[in-house]
């Protein structure tokens, strides 16, 4: 699957003049430790008030916030707790001093997980009001902020960061949103205070480029500005999603290079390529082989020991018809036999008993879960002598192919026999899930070990592997016109045809034959 999100970063300011300022949600988060002293937290309360002066308070225009923190946090009041002024003004007033520790990651949580939920007053996210922190500290954090700081940004809310002293500005910057510039500040002293209030009054109140309202946007296409908001656009071909940001195509297809062999199809995040009936997807995800003329002799070896558990025995075997699903099952076409294995080996069907894919995939849902040891070399050691065998159906000149499957490490030896197995023209596919062992696995398996070997976690993501190991098998082994060729061979040499060379060209068959 693919998928389609061309991201595009942009920042959309917004001029104000005279005072003249959009709504905001507007929480303030006040350092509240027993560093400050008495007198500067009175000091800190004056800011509040005379930066007040310059926002319009309702429910209608900017709401505040506001919250201290010591040891804990303590929220003042909500977003929707006052509609006037003149009642912020007093809250603030009647504020008193925690005197505790600095726990500013943990306010900074709480702004982003309480302090701006709708709940709590903040108007919806579709409403494209900003949301905008202003965090007082005068000391180093007792806790981490970094990484909830910048989850708090991602969450969309605006941070501007104020130093107060001894505050290390590295950690300021971790806080503040950028441009750094413009949220991250730092005064000596809480006299300093008041000279940030032209600052912001200029933010606020300003007029010309240098005096902007810094408002974040990620629009996924195209950012539309107005004098008192903004909105995101989608380019044509594409629909605005829920969040008002990102961009969802009404045909993905259609406006990307999905480079798909044969057919492309649109997903609700992206696309996917797909084949048409009787085609195997590769594992480049787009291009198609055409799996259904191939023709082979093919064993299943899976393992039924008690580590899996019945559930998980359930997936193998889905997964067993997976495969079959995508083979030219027939008489003259794939056979296919299957062996199950614990402490003993139980052949399930072999190659000669069924000639449909319905036929196989009934047998396999079939299949009772043997639940005990993990005896594999003894599985390789019953596939390799009985398997292949003319007696069970195994064909002259037909590509032995065998997919061994387990979640374990072996009870006995499996170097013996799958050397063996591989030494007689079989082509040994493994695949090991879970606590397989991988050296037993590249043991086991045909070289070279990233055509034949693969390994996935957990039974949960089998699907990929299977796909993997469906493509593989279907270009890995002789279609019907070229193994038609090779007995037409065999048809048409004369019996004067020389020894030596009918010996080589016979060698050179085989080799093409097993290898290919």
């Amino acid at each position: 699957m693919w998928s389609v999100h061309p991201s595009i970063s942009c920042k959309i300011t917004i001029h104000l003049s005279q005072c003249e300022t959009i709504p905001l949600d507007f929480v303030f988060v006040i350092d509240s430790s027993r560093s400050i002293r008495p007198n500067d937290y009175e000091k800190v309360k004056t800011f509040i008030i005379n930066l007040l002066q310059f926002f319009e308070v309702g429910s209608d225009a900017t709401q505040i916030g506001l919250l201290q923190y010591g040891s804990v946090v303590q929220p003042e009041f909500s977003l929707n707790t006052y509609t006037t002024k003149t009642e912020v003004e007093q809250a603030v007033r009647n504020m008193k001093h925690l005197a505790s520790g600095t726990m500013t990651g943990l306010a900074i949580q709480y702004t982003m997980e309480t302090a701006f939920t709708e709940e709590q007053g903040a108007r919806p996210k579709s409403l494209h009001i900003p949301r905008i922190a202003m965090i007082v500290t005068d000391g180093r954090p007792q806790d981490t902020v970094e990484e909830i700081a910048a989850e708090a940004r991602e969450a969309g809310i605006q941070i501007f960061a104020i130093g107060v002293g001894r505050v290390d500005m590295n950690t300021l910057k971790t806080i503040g949103s950028e441009p750094h510039s413009e949220h991250v500040h730092l005064v000596a002293n809480f006299s300093q205070i008041e000279t940030l209030i032209s600052v912001f009054q200029s933010k606020l109140c300003g007029g010309d480029e240098s005096h902007m309202f810094f408002i974040p946007l990620s629009c996924q296409h195209i950012c539309v500005s107005s004098p008192a908001s903004y909105r995101c656009k989608c380019r044509k071909g594409f629909t605005l999603n829920p969040d008002g940001k990102t961009c969802k195509a009404e045909d993905t297809c259609a406006v990307v290079d999905h480079g798909c062999q044969h057919i492309c199809a649109n997903l609700p995040d992206g696309y996917e390529c797909r084949c048409r009936p009787g085609y195997q997807l590769t594992i480049d995800n787009k291009t198609c082989n055409h799996c259904s003329d191939s023709i082979m002799d093919l064993v299943f070896v899976i393992d039924g020991s008690k580590s899996l558990g019945p559930a998980n025995f359930e997936l193998v075997k889905q997964f067993v018809n997976g495969i079959v699903d995508s083979l030219n099952i027939s008489r003259m076409g794939t056979h296919v036999g299957l062996l199950q294995y614990s402490t003993k080996v139980r052949t399930e069907f072999t190659l000669n008993q069924y000639s449909t894919a319905r036929d196989i995939k009934q047998a396999v849902t079939r299949m009772q879960y043997m639940g005990r040891g993990s005896m594999t070399g003894s599985a390789l050691r019953h596939m390799h002598e009985f398997s292949f065998s003319a007696k069970e159906g195994a064909r002259p000149n037909t590509p032995r192919v065998s997919i061994v499957f387990t979640d374990g490490r072996s009870q006995d030896d499996v170097s013996e026999w799958a050397t063996k197995a591989k030494n007689s023209g079989v082509t040994i596919y493994t695949l090991g899930v879970g606590k397989a062992i991988e050296q037993e696995l590249r043991e086991i398996a045909s070289e070279p070990d990233e055509k034949h070997l693969y390994y996935a976690e957990d039974f949960e993501k089998m699907g990929e592997i299977t796909k993997k190991l469906k493509s593989r098998i279907c270009t890995g082994t002789p279609h019907e016109a070229e193994m038609r060729s090779h007995l037409d061979f065999f048809s048409k040499i004369s019996l004067t045809y020389p020894l030596e060379a009918m010996s080589k060209r016979l060698e050179t068959l085989e080799n093409q034959l097993v290898h290919k």
